[in-house]
C-alpha cells in the first residue's frame, strides 16, 4: 500500500449534544409509533433535543472550545471557521460568525457552509484546500444543527429519525508528519432536490408562505432516499479507495453518516467493508445530519475507538442530494 504524504493534519475533535433525551417510548406518546418499529427500520433507540433558549452556534461553540482544548490551541490561532448546518440562527449573518464572537476568534474568517448531511465533509474538504494552498494554517471545522425546530412531530416517518447535536474538527497544516488528510471526495446531484428538503424561509418560499402551505418541516421519500444514498454513499467508498489504490481491507474504521442503520448496512455490504469496523452510534444520537459524522469522529477518538496511526475513512450523503468521502491517516 502506498500513499501520498498528506499535507493536512487532525489537530483537535469536540462534541456538544443537549441534556435532554428522547427515546422511542417517549415518541410513542406523541405519535402513532412504537420502539420496535424504530429500532427496526433505522437503529435509533433515542436521540438529542434542544431546549427552547438553544441555539445552534451555542451548540457549535461549546464542541469548537472543546476541539480548541484537545489540540491546546487558542481562539486566536484559528484562520478560518466553517460551519456545515442547515439549521443556523438566522438566514445571515451566518452562524459561523456567531461562534467566532463567542469564541474571541479575532484572527478569522468565518462562513457556512449547507450541503445537508454532508456538510461536514464539504467544509473539511474546502478546509483541506485552504491549507494546502497555504492561505490558512488552521481551520476550525464543525458541524452543527438543531433540526427538531425543523420537525414536524405529527409525522411519524420524520419525526423519529432526527436529533440535535455538534461536532468540530481543528484541521492544521503538517509538518511531514505522515499523518492527516489523504483524499477527498465529493459530489452532487441538484435533480433529486425534492426528495429530501425543507422549503420554509427561502425566497421560493417566505416563511410566512411556507407557514401556509405547510411546506416549512423536513420533508422526506424514505424509499427514494434510501436507494440514492446507498448507490451514492457506496460510490463515494469506492472511488476514493481505488483512486488512492486500496482496497476495503485497508481501511481500519469506517464513520459513515449516521442516518440510518440500514443505509449504513446497505452501504458496508456494497462496498465489502467488513462490519465489525463500522462506527455507530445512530442508536444514541439519531440522524444531525451535518454533525453526524464529526460528533462520531470526536467520540471515536474520546473513546479509543479510532486509534492514531490507523487509517479513517469518513463517508455521508444529504439532502441536494450531495455526498463526499474523506480518507484520512491519523
Amino acid at each position: 500500500m502506498s500513499l501520498k504524504m498528506p499535507e493536512t493534519v487532525l489537530l483537535g475533535t469536540g462534541y456538544e449534544v443537549p441534556e435532554k433525551i428522547l427515546t422511542n417510548h417517549d415518541l410513542e406518546k406523541m405519535v402513532d409509533t412504537n420502539d420496535q418499529w424504530i429500532q427496526e427500520r433505522t437503529g435509533i433507540k433515542e436521540r438529542r433535543i434542544a431546549s427552547s433558549d438553544l441555539t445552534t452556534s451555542e451548540l457549535c461553540t461549546r464542541a469548537a472550545r472543546k476541539a480548541l482544548q484537545d489540540a491546546n490551541l487558542q481562539p486566536e490561532d484559528i484562520d478560518l471557521i466553517l460551519i456545515g448546518t442547515v439549521t443556523g440562527d438566522a438566514l445571515f449573518p451566518s452562524t459561523a460568525c456567531y461562534v467566532q464572537e463567542k469564541l474571541g476568534a479575532c484572527n478569522a474568517a468565518a462562513m457556512d457552509l449547507q450541503a445537508a448531511c454532508a456538510g461536514f465533509l464539504y467544509v473539511s474538504t474546502v478546509a483541506d484546500a485552504f491549507i494546502i494552498s497555504g492561505k490558512a494554517k488552521v481551520v476550525l471545522a464543525i458541524g452543527g444543527e438543531i433540526l427538531s425546530r425543523i420537525v414536524d412531530w405529527n409525522d411519524r416517518s420524520t419525526c423519529v429519525l432526527f436529533g440535535d447535536g455538534a461536532g468540530a474538527a481543528i484541521w492544521g497544516a503538517a509538518n511531514d508528519s505522515g499523518k492527516g488528510i489523504i483524499d477527498t471526495y465529493m459530489k452532487s446531484d441538484g435533480r433529486l432536490t425534492e426528495l429530501l428538503c425543507s422549503y420554509g424561509g427561502g425566497t421560493n418560499y417566505p416563511m410566512q408562505e411556507a407557514i401556509e402551505k405547510n411546506v416549512q418541516f423536513i420533508q422526506m421519500q424514505g424509499q427514494e432516499v434510501f436507494k440514492s444514498a446507498v448507490r451514492a454513499m457506496s460510490e463515494a467508498v469506492l472511488t476514493i479507495l481505488k483512486k488512492n489504490d486500496l482496497t476495503g481491507d485497508d481501511i481500519d474504521v469506517l464513520i459513515p453518516h449516521q442516518a440510518n442503520i440500514r443505509i449504513m448496512n446497505a452501504t458496508v455490504r456494497k462496498t465489502k467493508i467488513d462490519e465489525n469496523k463500522v462506527y455507530v452510534n445512530v442508536d444514541r444520537f439519531g440522524n444531525t445530519s451535518a454533525a453526524s459524522i464529526p460528533i462520531a469522529l470526536a467520540e471515536a477518538r474520546q473513546s479509543g475507538a479510532i486509534k492514531a496511526g490507523q487509517l479513517v475513512l469518513l463517508v455521508s450523503f444529504g439532502g441536494g442530494f450531495t455526498w463526499g468521502s474523506l480518507l484520512l491517516q491519523l
